[in-house]
């Protein structure tokens, strides 16, 4: 219920112990003095309160009538002083006998302290006996609910009081890894992993953490977390190449959120770069299809390292990301260069890359260099073993870069 506007309906019975707007700023507010006035010993503190949102949605009350209504919850005094944080206010409703799993709304009070990442009001209802696996009318344990980073400790405590590490959800058949890899938590992951998480339990689509990881969408400033994410779970032993009920694997997923770290990583363990999914796509397929929108992600890192370790080839024009083109062209030994590219290409984004674009119309009229046939030879022969086997070959680290694909930003 935090940040929503919320009108409250009580009985009349609630009516003559409680005035509406004092409540309200007694429990909201966190005013322990008001809290305390308005909930002596003998009030209702199990009191139920209707609060309606400013959400409209529709339900049916009769058959084949249906209507737009408010969105309405039920909540008590508990709940509210529980998902924010009043750690005062609730030792004292919990101290005036409210009850600990009272769950009118279909959640209980743990259930809100944990998603608002509340650790103290947390551990305080652990301590008054609240149960750690309560099953919300969701289909939700409190440890599923531990997914900001905030929320660290929540998940310690319910560990620690006896939560089941492994537990899934009703519908989509998650468990707390999986809710904790999707949000790219690392230090969360690392908790369950170290209370024995399974690494490869498979959810309802047949994902494991590692698919819930690679699949999330995020900004660039959190590639390094999903990194950090799959790295600890495949240093636990979590399968590379496992399919989901779309015969999308790991590198698929990573390739389509455009994460460079995670492909590399997933490459480096065995990943199969040239599987397809259900659709026919490869992880090739996946990134050239995103490249154009996802550039501050650098995609051409990925198109580089999935042809570093034997990618088929598949040439697609996609002008707004000059460095993919450039690999891609660069894992060729000739490509015929058409008049209708320089046409496809906007003039201010030939501008932005002059040098590149400059060199890349200029393949129409003249061979490649025979420093980069050479590369394109050697490149053949290690047939998809160019990670591994080029650092052995004692070449000078500028060549070895090269034989890389490294990024000149110019074709020759």
């Amino acid at each position: 219920m935090a940040g929503s506007a919320f009108t409250f309906a009580f009985t009349p019975a609630a009516l003559r112990s409680l005035r509406l707007d004092e409540d309200r700023l007694a429990l909201f507010a966190g005013d322990l003095a008001l809290v305390r006035r308005h909930f002596p010993e003998s009030a209702a503190v199990n009191l139920v309160i209707e609060a309606r949102g400013d959400e409209l949605r529709w339900t049916s009350r009769k058959l084949g009538l249906w209507s737009l209504t408010y969105e309405q919850e039920l909540t008590t005094p508990l709940h509210i002083t529980a998902g924010r944080g009043y750690a005062d206010c609730l030792r004292f409703l919990l101290l005036r006998g409210a009850a600990v799993d009272f769950a009118p709304s279909g959640k209980t009070a743990l259930h809100e302290a944990c998603a608002a990442a509340h650790a103290g009001c947390a551990r305080l209802l652990l301590s008054f006996g609240a149960d750690p696996q309560a099953v919300s009318e969701d289909g939700f344990q409190p440890l599923h609910l531990c997914k900001s980073p905030g929320s660290l400790e929540c998940a310690r405590l319910l560990l620690q009081s006896g939560a089941s590490v492994n537990v899934a959800t009703e519908d989509e058949e998650d468990s707390p890894l999986h809710v904790a890899a999707r949000h790219g938590l690392p230090e969360h992951v690392g908790l369950l992993l170290r209370y024995g998480a399974a690494v490869d339990a498979g959810n309802e689509e047949g994902q494991t953490p590692l698919h819930a990881a690679c699949s999330q969408p995020h900004e660039p400033e959190d590639i390094e977390r999903y990194f950090e994410v799959c790295q600890q779970l495949v240093e636990h032993g979590a399968r590379v190449d496992v399919p989901d009920r779309d015969l999308q694997r790991p590198l698929h997923l990573a390739c389509k959120v455009a994460n460079p770290r995670v492909v590399e990583l997933l490459l480096s363990h065995g990943a199969s770069v040239n599987i397809m999914n259900y659709s026919g796509n490869t992880a090739m397929h996946n990134v050239l299809q995103v490249a154009a929108y996802k550039l501050l992600h650098q995609p051409e890192r990925i198109v580089r390292a999935l042809l570093n370790h034997g990618a088929v080839r598949v040439l697609r024009y996609c002008h707004a990301a000059p460095r993919v083109i450039e690999a891609l062209i660069n894992s060729y030994d000739r490509v015929r260069v058409p008049d209708e590219w320089a046409e496809a290409v906007p003039r201010e984004t030939q501008q932005k890359h002059r040098g590149f674009y400059r060199s890349l119309l200029a393949l129409g009229r003249r061979p490649r260099s025979l420093q980069h046939l050479a590369r394109c030879a050697l490149r053949a022969r290690l047939e998809g073993r160019v990670p591994l086997a080029a650092p052995r070959l004692g070449l000078p680290p500028a060549l070895l870069r090269f034989l890389l694909l490294d990024f000149e930003d110019v074709l020759y």
